[in-house]
């Protein structure tokens, strides 16, 4: 019966994506080959990140304001599919931060009765606003809200408090560390869970905007650092995490040089598709060298952070592909997903522990509708990686295409392992096989020898999961994914759909039709890598 199912439902995305591309679909045979011996790199086990921000409604880009009520400030925190999009994950990573960090002041026990508002638009203003208020009645109410669903907080500090800033945009002197120290304070009082505090947003290198040279910013660090120190003595310590900006590799040497058994966490932003307004970011998802070219600030950090001898390790603090709040149809569709899940695999290769994506909520580029809550497609491709993605990752090579993007980790609820496949082609689907390269497979304690049965039948051990993700109507700018076929829809009362797969015997290629992403889920695959752990 599942394997009927499935010829059916190959057919069905078959039909939809010839009709949506007026032209005959080809097949070409693959191989993916996974070396499963030993790990190249590692993650977090809870790799997949994404921000809240601080812009409120009046923010816009190219003449259009995207950003509704997603701020910090106002976001609607009692909204059941807010809730249970984060649970789902159990738990999620999310960074509070964005470019009004630098404008944010705490409101603080010692000062409950100065005027605590909102940002408020002003041109002559550093980044458009004027400082705004985080009042701590709005600070126990996300704490509230995180603790109810299970996030991991990390939170971005003020970084320009107390700082001059030049007529060149350099920001010069110490930083002001009171305010920011009587938050945290208030924060270890109430018992909230932080899980890093992360100093400035953008300020490193030429900055956006401002910048702050890198002694001073690894001062400011290890300031920051010392009160961590402080606050926490005796408690679970948060990490310590900067300088959440654009990688400049003198500027992040330095830094990293001077902050040495201080520093947790080095991170950097990608927004590797350019601005918003370009009309052609799907011509460069689609394109394969165009997304091989990411590596690039990958192998760059890793390099700086090899040659520092440190025992800090990489995170994308911030990475939302399309910058100035991404693109309407398009980084809120199904296409997105080609970029993003490219990203995740491609960070993964490279040792990064934690990718976060901008944002769970605001702008175009929202894994959550910004006014609606409604998951976008890659909504789902975080969920999907989150569960199935495990720590260790695997060296993957696919030959027959360069369509075909492939990522294979361990898996993450068992010893088996995970395969990514995204086939970017529009006419070509693709009948993958897996080959692991001499290295010793093994399914249930044999060697992977898969001998084909006569009957329907199959044992457990030669079966594998699949979950392939198709847009509705092959339309890859559809904001609506089907998985298997299926649409991913939130019911009425708000709760997230089952992501169920389906079964095909371990002996078949995995297909993959157009403009589709497959996760394959191979759960009795036994690889060496696979008992190791990395760090």
């Amino acid at each position: 019966m599942g394997w009927c199912f499935l010829v059916c439902l190959f057919s069905f995305i078959f039909i939809s994506v010839y009709a949506q591309n007026g032209k005959a679909n080809v097949t070409v045979k693959g191989t993916v080959f996974i070396d499963g011996k030993n790990p190249i790199a590692s993650t977090s086990s809870n790799f997949i990140c994404a921000t809240l921000d601080w812009w409120p409604p009046e923010k816009c880009d190219y003449g259009t304001c995207s950003w509704a009520n997603s701020s910090l400030l106002n976001l609607d925190l009692k909204n059941k599919i807010f809730l249970n999009a984060v649970k789902a994950f159990s738990p999620l990573k999310i960074r509070l931060g964005g470019t009004l960090e630098d404008r944010v002041i705490y409101q603080t026990e010692d000062n409950l009765h100065a005027p605590c508002k909102p940002f408020t638009q002003n041109s002559s203003e550093l980044f458009g606003f004027t400082e705004g208020c985080l009042s701590l009645a709005r600070w126990d109410e996300l704490n509230s809200f995180f603790n109810q669903s299970g996030a991991l907080i990390v939170f971005g500090l003020n970084a320009l408090n107390g700082k001059s800033i030049l007529p060149n945009s350099s920001a010069v002197g110490a930083w002001n560390s009171s305010n920011a120290a009587s938050f945290i304070r208030y924060t270890v009082k109430k018992g909230y869970n932080i899980y890093g505090w992360e100093l400035g947003n953008e300020l490193c290198g030429t900055g956006v905007g401002v910048r702050v040279a890198a002694a001073n910013y690894a001062f400011d660090t290890i300031a920051l650092n010392d009160i961590i120190d402080y606050a926490y003595r005796g408690l679970f310590k948060p990490l310590t995490i900067a300088p959440g900006g654009f990688f400049e590799p003198d500027w992040f040497g330095e830094f990293i040089a001077l902050t040495e058994n201080t520093l947790d966490i080095v991170t950097q932003h990608i927004y590797n598709l350019g601005p918003g307004v370009d009309e052609h970011i799907i011509e460069k998802i689609v394109n394969p060298s165009y997304l091989s070219g990411g590596a690039g600030l990958f192998i760059q950090l890793q390099d700086t952070l090899k040659r520092s001898e440190t025992s800090t390790t990489a995170w994308v603090g911030e990475s939302g592909g399309a910058y100035n709040s991404g693109r309407n149809h398009v980084s809120n569709t199904f296409v997105y997903s080609f970029w993003y899940l490219d990203q995740l695999g491609m960070a993964s290769v490279y040792d990064t522990k934690t990718y976060c994506r901008q944002t769970l909520i605001g702008g175009n580029y929202g894994l959550l509708n910004t006014t609606t809550f409604v998951p976008n497609p890659d909504y789902y491709s975080a969920l999907l990686w989150h569960r199935l993605m495990g720590s260790n990752v695997l060296s993957t090579n696919f030959t027959g295409t360069n369509m075909i993007r492939a990522y294979a980790h361990c898996a993450k609820q068992s010893q088996g392992i995970t395969l990514l496949l995204i086939n970017l082609d529009s006419h070509t689907t693709v009948q993958a096989t897996v080959n692991f390269n001499g290295t010793s497979a093994y399914v249930h304690g044999h060697r992977k020898t898969v001998v084909q049965k006569p009957h329907c039948k199959e044992p457990t051990q030669t079966i594998r999961e699949e979950y392939h993700l198709t847009p509705k109507d092959g339309n890859i700018q559809s904001q609506t994914v089907l998985l298997n076929g299926k649409p991913l829809i939130v019911d009425s009362s708000g709760a997230i759909p089952a992501l169920n797969p389906v079964t095909v015997p371990l002996s078949k290629p995995v297909t993959v039709v157009p403009r589709s992403i497959v996760f394959v889920h191979m759960p009795n695959v036994s690889l060496p890598a696979c008992m190791q752990i990395r760090r």
